[in-house]
């Protein structure tokens, strides 16, 4: 389970924890809470705001028609109509306190005898027609006076106003909506930070204390990932938990985990690990298969009959040391085992990882067990040259010695095999059937008649040549096996990074050309050039050949096999 930054991965998924989970439904729950009751008050608080600020503006305009009516007697004595309105215009100003406050004049045609305001705006005329004619109607009903709103350039004002019989005009005190609503803001803000601060400090006091409760369950949900990415059941460490029901619950998963563990460690060890993966993953196993592209490799004891007769039981043991290596060499070339019958195995590569690897690991595959098999080999000869220093080997002791000295031949064919699992309900097994599954083991009946340790057919060579260099692919012969009516080549895949293999490239090259001489019936200079070749795979040429100069009539250089 991977852990990045706050959070453990399963994948790409994120797990939450629980306490995280709790507090992510209670945070909300009380800042919701937090945020409407100040809301609430902030909104109780705004309208006491405006008729504070109602009131205050009724008591200004009445100052302001209290100066109006004393300028309106200045102007009558001396007729200075300029210096009055400025007059006026300056009281009216006196008293402004927000940024966008105004007070106004102006008759019943809109025309403006003063404006003032806070920012500087001054305009002739008064600019909301609707409220104009709001005025107008009240006037002529009788309502000199009232409260009043208009736009003014996009924004809306609210105020008071009272009409003027020495001016005639209306006399209007006014401030901004956003002037008050600047407040509301103001204040919603300063709460909400304060609110969030605390909201802060007890979330980090919250994951403190939820950390400390549930920290056993993020030490089981760490267990039991570890267990799911092991495909196999362990007990959960709860040596230092608390004694609460979540420990028990684990205790309870210990005692049963040992039990299914006991069992699922028994069903690995007879069948392949994509069935035990399968199985793991979906719960079930059921009887179902489909048509797939694998690799298949197919190994054989050779002599076995001769080495069974000589063992007797003792042949058990000798087997067990064998599969032991070669079902480790399988695994780690990422193969599962199909099936193991007595000295043979057969192996599935792509089924279970890498399928586009699958013919170039069947081919390392092959090659460890190749090679772990002739390490065997050499240190029993180390072993009996230790014994002959001080004496023979009994007759009886030189027969078991030949019958421990494995050997295996290895065959891989690959392409379209149905793969799945056959049977019944009360019993199935897992297998691969197919004609390629046929060909790997026929393939590995061949390397005793050429003297190769690996056959492989032309689809594993063209499926491994543009994966890697490691492998030069020499053709070896053109057959047709019994039962069939095509021929089909068969290729050695040399290991050019085997010192030994390495020597015999130039062996091999001279060996392909006699065959194509051989094939195109040109058996006198076939004969000549595998002469020089130090193999035993061109033995079997020069016997089948034998003192013939040309091929025989019809000749197709397809070799017929007469058994499987």
């Amino acid at each position: 389970m991977a852990k990045k930054r706050f959070f453990q991965y399963v994948g790409k998924t994120p797990i939450i924890p629980i306490s995280l989970k709790i507090l992510l439904i209670f945070i909300p729950l009380i800042l919701m809470s937090s945020f409407m009751t100040n809301l609430i008050s902030v909104q109780l608080s705004q309208r006491q705001v405006t008729e504070l600020t109602n009131r205050l503006t009724v008591t200004q305009l009445k100052e302001l028609y209290k100066t109006a009516g004393n300028q309106y007697q200045i102007y009558s004595y001396k007729k200075n109509k300029e210096d009055c309105v400025a007059a006026l215009e300056s009281a009216a100003m006196e008293e402004f306190s927000n940024p966008k406050s105004v007070a106004m004049g102006f008759d019943r045609t809109g025309k403006t005898l003063f404006w003032a305001s806070a920012n500087g705006l001054s305009m002739l005329e008064f600019p909301d027609k609707n409220a104009l004619g709001l005025l107008n109607e009240r006037y002529d009903s009788g309502t000199l006076d009232g409260q009043i709103s208009f736009d003014l350039r996009g924004e809306e004002f609210y105020g008071v106003y009272k009409f003027s019989e020495d001016w005639n005009v209306f006399l209007v005190r006014a401030e901004a909506r956003s002037d008050t609503a600047r407040y509301k803001v103001a204040i919603m803000l300063i709460i909400s930070a304060v609110i969030l601060l605390l909201t802060i400090i007890f979330v980090a006091l919250g994951i403190f204390m939820f950390k400390k409760v549930f920290s056993s369950i993020s030490k089981i949900t760490q267990s039991l990932y570890d267990m799911q990415q092991r495909s196999q059941l362990a007990t959960i460490n709860i040596d230092d938990a608390p004694n609460d029901d979540v420990t028990y619950m684990a205790a309870s998963f210990n005692s049963l985990s040992v039990s299914v563990n006991n069992l699922l460690t028994t069903f690995q060890k007879f069948v392949s690990k994509d069935v035990v993966s399968k199985a793991y993953t979906d719960h079930t196993i059921k009887l179902e298969g489909m048509q797939r592209e694998l690799t298949i490799l197919f190994s054989d004891i050779k002599s076995f009959t001769y080495r069974t007769e000589t063992l007797g039981n003792e042949i058990i043991d000798l087997l067990n040391v064998h599969y032991n290596n070669v079902i480790h060499d399988v695994h780690q070339e990422n193969g599962v085992v199909g099936s193991i019958i007595g000295d043979a195995i057969l192996a599935i590569f792509g089924s279970y990882k890498n399928p586009e690897m699958k013919s170039l690991e069947a081919i390392d595959a092959g090659w460890r067990i190749t090679y772990v098999t002739a390490e065997l080999r050499e240190k029993m000869k180390a072993q009996r040259k230790k014994i002959e220093e001080t004496r023979k080997l009994t007759a009886a002791e030189d027969r078991v010695y030949k019958a421990v000295l494995l050997d295996i031949g290895v065959g891989i064919d690959g392409g379209t095999v149905f793969y799945g699992n056959i049977g019944s309900d009360e019993h199935m097994t897992n297998t691969v059937i197919g004609d390629n599954v046929n060909s790997a083991s026929r393939l590995e009946g061949v390397t005793r008649i050429y003297h190769l340790p690996i056959v492989v057919s032309e689809y594993i060579m063209d499926d491994v040549k543009d994966k890697s260099d490691r492998y030069k692919f020499f053709e070896i012969d053109t057959i047709q096996v019994k039962g069939k009516t095509k021929g089909k080549k068969i290729y050695f895949p040399l290991d050019t990074e085997n010192e030994a293999q390495r020597e015999l490239i130039k062996d091999f090259e001279l060996y392909e050309e006699a065959l194509q001489a051989y094939y195109s019936g040109d058996w006198k200079n076939a004969r000549k050039l595998f002469k020089k070749v130090k193999m035993e795979v061109a033995g079997v040429f020069m016997e089948r050949m034998g003192a013939r100069g040309n091929a025989p009539e019809k000749w197709k250089g397809i070799w017929t096999m007469t058994t499987k």
